[in-house]
């Protein structure tokens, strides 16, 4: 049970709570109090009481007031935790997704984030080096900048759905009668949304699995977004091996694509067969060797997939980078509530998948792959992270614009977001299109009402 003064923050107080055990293990109380310039949480578990003091200078923004007693109050918990189950975590009080971007602010203003993470935040030395080696993969291409912009456009549809996946995502086998309706609403939002645009960085198209599309509705949506394409960086997550095809590359490449994803997620056909992933790891490799030297491509794998040992994960990544894709992201499994494998029992033991991080990272950096973009979810075993790494001048832009929140996002399509920074204050604004892609249909000439609104 969790009781706290600060209402508001219940759930962030849960966030930190789950990283040791569930609520209903637990009876934590939480009172705070501010005096003048002190801020002062008081955390009772199961009786023992832990008070944490911290001086707090009143900010020019009220927004960053409360962002900072909300940091302050799970720092606090965290402590009270670590105290009570004797065990610290990898990443410390950090519940947030996005690590580098709590760096980056920290340098701008102190010259230096080291201090603040280990010290304060009580990250470990071995997160906090790999926070500073993406911070200096990224020099090349971090520009924080309110006029750069990123196009963004999303496919629902998917040639099946795999069993760890939480995404909105439909089979398109049965979802095949909302397709052209789909992608004649999304070209009007395209068309309607270049006006948004104002300092192009790069373009997105992503899923789902866009290639699910036939040839020429596929053909369509690029078609739309050619008079945008100025030779920024241009993505196309391929995806699925089983829908990557001579002719729908060629359509990729006469687009003007600069970069596709091909994602076996693992090398190991029985694990396929369990994701429910039609197709053999063999078809994996014929289609990279398809696209090599057409694209730059970026290849996904998952540490902690279900029956995997670390060894079955290690023949994976070994046989991914012996490929020589141009940039390799391991993820590490996330079981959210709307996968299947949330259901399941079988789960890899933490200890094996944080083997198997530790491998990937000690790995791809042995071959010049060196980690450039991160992030972290809820429900991540282990509590570890996601991680992109890259060859020298492979740096995806789309991906550290998305990560480091550092440039405007207009975004198309079901389930697509929109995002506004307001990077002198710190802030960020969203706006979401339905998730639901009958909804989506019913309401385009809303979303698009919607969109002038919130650019305007």
């Amino acid at each position: 049970m969790i009781d706290t003064e600060l209402k508001h923050l219940e759930n962030d107080i849960l966030e930190v709570v789950n990283l040791f055990t569930t609520a209903d293990n637990i009876n934590l109380r939480h009172r705070f109090s501010f005096t003048e310039n002190k801020i002062v949480n008081t955390i009772t578990i199961n009786g023992s009481v832990y008070a944490y003091g911290n001086l707090l200078t009143l900010p020019k923004y009220e927004i960053v007031r409360k962002r900072l007693i909300k940091r302050y109050t799970k720092l606090s918990v965290y402590k009270a935790l670590c105290k009570v189950f004797n065990k610290e975590m990898p990443w410390g009080a950090l519940t947030g997704i996005r690590p580098t971007k709590l760096a980056y602010l920290e340098l701008e203003e102190k010259g230096e984030f080291e201090d603040f993470f280990i010290n304060t935040m009580k990250v470990s030395e071995e997160k906090t080096s790999l926070v500073k080696k993406i911070i200096n993969s990224q020099k090349e291409i971090y520009e924080k900048n309110d006029q750069n912009t990123d196009f963004f456009v999303f496919i629902p549809f998917c040639p099946s759905r795999c069993k760890y996946c939480s995404f909105i995502t439909a089979d398109i086998r049965h979802n095949d009668l909302y397709v052209d309706a789909y992608v004649d609403a999304l070209i009007k939002e395209i068309e309607d949304s270049k006006q948004y645009i104002r300092t192009l960085k790069s373009i997105y198209v992503g899923g789902g699995t866009p290639v699910a599309l036939d040839d020429k509705n596929l053909d369509r949506v690029l078609s739309a977004i050619d008079s945008i394409n100025s030779g920024v960086e241009y993505t196309v997550e391929a995806g699925r091996p089983d829908r990557i095809t001579k002719e729908n590359l060629k359509i990729l490449k006469d687009h003007g694509v600069s970069r596709i994803c091909i994602n076996p997620q693992t090398f190991n056909d029985s694990t396929l067969e369990i994701l429910g992933r039609n197709h053999k790891a063999s078809e994996i490799e014929e289609k990279f060797n398809l696209a090599k030297g057409l694209f730059d491509i970026n290849m996904d794998l998952i540490a902690g997939l279900p029956g995997e040992s670390f060894e079955d994960f290690k023949y994976s990544l070994d046989k991914t980078i012996s490929l020589n894709p141009e940039d390799i992201t391991v993820h590490t499994l996330c079981v959210k509530k709307g996968s299947y494998l949330a259901q399941e029992e079988n789960r890899v033991k933490c200890k094996e998948i944080e083997k198997m991080i530790d491998y990937s990272s000690k790995a791809l950096e042995k071959f010049s792959y060196m980690p450039y973009y991160m992030y972290r979810q809820k429900y991540m075993a282990g509590n570890l992270e996601n991680v992109g790494y890259a060859k020298s001048g492979k740096v995806c832009v789309y991906n550290v614009n998305t990560m480091e929140e550092i440039s405007n996002t207009v975004a198309c399509g079901a389930n697509a977001i929109s995002k506004r920074v307001f990077l002198s204050e710190n802030r960020i604004e969203r706006l979401a299109s339905p998730k639901d892609i009958k909804t989506y249909l019913s309401k385009i000439d809303e979303i698009l009402d919607n969109k002038k609104i919130f650019f305007n």
